[in-house]
C-alpha cells in the first residue's frame, strides 16, 4: 500500500451516466493525489473565513484525512496544508487540443459544471504545455485560458476549485522563469494565484523525465544536467512564490524518490516550504512508485508529500476496447491496421503515441488486461470502473481524478469458499 493518498483525473472522457461510470469517448486519463507538510502561506487573508472558502479547512492535521464528503467524493487533508482535495479530479492535457476527438471550450466547460457546481470534485490538473497536441490554432496555453473562461463567469467559482498547474520543464525550469512562467498561466486563468505549483518534469537528467519508457539510469547522461538549476534555486523560488501568496504550495512531475528527497532537503535548509506532491503514471498495470522507494520516500514520517497519478487507465489500454483488434502498431493485419489508424479508436492507434506507449500493450500488460477484464466480468462492473476503483483505494493517493459515481460496494474477491 502507499503511504500518502491518491487523486484520479479522467481528462473530458467520462461522465457520471445513471449512477455508473461511462467514458464517452477517448481520452487521456490521468490520476493524482497530493500531501503536504504543515506550513504558515501566504497572505494570512486568504486563509481566513471569506478566504480559499470550500477548497480549504483549518491547517495542521494528517494527510488523506477526510474532512467531508460532497456527492459521496471524499474531500481529504493535501499533507500538513490547509489545502482540500477531492478524492476525484479533473485531468486536462487534451483539453482544447488538436488531437481528433478532443472537447472543445464548451465542452470543457459542461465537464466543470457537472464535476464542480454539481458535484464533490474540486481538483482540476492542467499545465503551460496544455494542450497536447497542439498547434497554430490551439497554441500552448490554450487549455489553460479556457479554464479561466469558465472562472470568468462567476466570481465564486475560484474558491470552489484547486488548481495546480505546470511549469515546462528541462532547462527552462530556473528562478526567472519559474516566477515569469507563472505569471503567464495566472493570466490566463484569470486568477491571481495558484493552489499548487509543479515542474512539468525536473531541471536535471533523471530518467524518471522521459514519461516511463525506461528507468535505467545512465551516468553519462548526466552531462546534460550540466548548467540546470539546483535544487536550491528551485526551492528557494517556489518558497518565496508560497510567501507572497502567489502559490499555496509546489511539487514535481515526473521525478523520483530522489527528486523528492533532495527538494524537500534543501527547501528545509532554506527556511522554505518543502513541496508537497509528486506526479507520475501509475495504474492497475503499472505499480512502479510503490517498489521504487517513491511511496515510502513520500509517507508522512518522512517527506509527507502527496502523489498524482496520470495515465490510471493506461492511455485507454484499461477500457478493454483493444482487446478484440490490437493497437493500429501491433496489428499484423496490416489492412485492417490501416482502417484503425483512418478512423482511431484512441491514442494506441496513433502511429507517434502508439510506440510511445507502448509499455502499457506488451505481452506481460496485455495478459494482465485480460485477466483483470475477466475479474471485472465476473462482478458486473467495466474493466475502467475497476481500474478506477482500484486506484481509488490505494492508500498513496489523495483524490483519484475521474468523474465517478459514488462508490457501490463491490463483493468479495477471490468469493469465499463454501463450507
Amino acid at each position: 500500500m502507499l503511504s500518502a493518498s491518491v487523486v484520479i483525473c479522467l481528462a473530458g472522457s467520462a461522465l457520471i451516466d445513471a449512477g455508473r461510470f461511462s467514458v464517452r469517448r477517448a481520452t487521456a486519463v490521468r490520476v493524482g493525489a497530493a500531501a503536504a507538510v504543515s506550513s504558515s502561506f501566504g497572505p494570512l487573508g486568504r486563509f481566513l473565513p471569506g478566504g480559499f472558502a470550500e477548497a480549504s479547512g483549518p491547517p495542521g492535521g494528517a494527510t488523506n484525512s477526510v474532512v467531508r464528503t460532497v456527492d459521496g467524493i471524499r474531500q481529504k487533508r493535501l499533507g500538513g496544508t490547509d489545502i482540500i482535495v477531492s478524492e476525484l479530479g479533473l485531468g486536462t492535457q487534451r483539453w482544447g487540443s488538436a488531437d481528433f476527438n478532443a472537447p472543445g471550450e464548451s465542452e470543457c466547460h459542461a465537464l466543470m459544471d457537472r464535476a464542480i457546481l454539481k458535484s464533490g470534485v474540486n481538483l482540476i490538473d492542467t499545465a503551460e504545455q496544455y494542450p497536447i497536441p497542439s498547434d497554430a490554432a490551439r497554441p500552448e496555453g490554450e487549455t489553460e485560458r479556457i479554464i479561466g473562461t469558465w472562472l470568468a463567469k462567476d466570481a465564486s467559482r475560484r474558491k470552489k476549485v484547486v488548481i495546480a498547474s505546470k511549469i515546462t520543464g528541462g532547462r527552462n525550469i530556473n528562478s526567472r522563469s519559474i516566477v515569469s512562467d507563472l505569471e503567464g498561466s495566472l493570466a490566463r486563468l484569470g486568477t491571481d494565484y495558484l493552489d499548487v505549483y509543479l515542474l512539468h518534469w525536473p531541471a536535471r537528467y533523471t530518467p524518471q523525465s522521459n514519461w516511463g519508457q525506461s528507468l535505467e539510469y545512465k551516468a553519462e547522461t548526466e552531462s546534460y544536467s550540466k548548467g540546470r538549476a539546483s535544487f536550491e534555486e528551485v526551492a528557494d523560488t517556489m518558497g518565496r512564490l508560497v510567501e507572497s501568496g502567489k502559490i499555496r504550495g509546489w511539487g514535481m512531475c515526473n521525478d523520483n524518490a530522489y527528486g523528492l528527497a533532495a527538494s524537500a532537503g534543501a527547501a528545509r535548509a532554506l527556511g522554505k516550504q518543502p513541496p508537497c506532491v509528486m506526479q507520475n503514471d501509475y495504474s492497475v498495470l503499472n505499480r512502479r512508485i510503490e517498489e521504487n522507494g517513491l511511496s515510502e520516500a513520500s509517507a508522512p514520517v518522512h517527506e509527507n508529500a502527496g502523489f498524482f497519478a496520470y495515465n490510471a487507465l493506461a492511455g485507454g489500454v484499461l477500457t478493454g476496447k483493444y482487446l478484440d483488434r490490437p493497437a493500429s502498431v501491433d496489428d499484423a493485419d496490416r489492412a485492417r491496421a490501416r482502417l484503425s489508424a483512418q478512423s482511431p479508436r484512441g491514442r494506441m492507434d496513433e502511429y507517434g503515441w502508439g510506440r510511445t506507449l507502448y509499455r502499457y500493450r506488451s505481452g506481460p500488460a496485455d495478459d494482465a488486461t485480460r485477466r483483470y477484464k475477466a475479474i471485472a466480468d465476473k462482478y458486473g462492473i467495466s474493466l475502467a470502473e475497476l481500474s478506477l476503483r482500484w486506484c481509488r483505494e490505494r492508500a498513496g493517493n489523495i483524490s483519484p481524478r475521474s468523474l465517478l459515481p459514488a462508490p457501490r460496494p463491490l463483493p468479495p474477491y477471490p468469493p469465499p469458499t463454501p463450507p
